[in-house]
């Protein structure tokens, strides 16, 4: 019987391998008023151009890129990286309707704001009978 022994180091290797490789999405906070939602993202080092909003009926869906750090000189290879670079997408789903022709973003010191008024939701109407 072949018995196949690791390190427990070696498991800890591999998981900090798992992590430094796993997809980070930016951190993001949600606010809710009585017409509207405001989403904030936290975004630094993204350019304004790589970043993408649309919206559907009651989903928000924002994405971006954030290039990898090219050296100068064939010698100005970091000694340690923890910048994260790549292509990443998020979305968000709302219990009401978004209003489409309210929707305004900005994006100012690495923090992306949008503002989602929302869509005005018909109630039930009682319809008169002729005859």
């Amino acid at each position: 019987m072949l018995t196949l022994r690791q390190s427990p180091f070696d498991l800890f290797d591999r998981l900090e391998q798992q992590m430094a490789t796993a997809e980070r999405v930016p951190n993001a906070e949600i606010h809710e008023t009585e017409s509207s939602y405001i989403v904030r993202l936290e975004l630094p080092g993204v350019d304004r151009d790589s970043i993408d909003v649309k919206a559907t009926d009651r989903n928000l869906v924002i994405s971006a890129e954030r290039p990898a750090s090219t050296p100068e000189t064939e010698n100005d290879t970091p000694l340690l990286s923890e910048f994260r670079s790549g292509t990443w997408s998020r979305s968000f789903r709302f219990p009401h309707s978004l209003n489409r022709e309210q929707l305004k973003a900005s994006y100012r010191d690495g923090i992306l704001e949008i503002s989602a008024g929302k869509a005005v939701e018909h109630t039930s109407v009682s319809v008169k009978i002729e005859g």
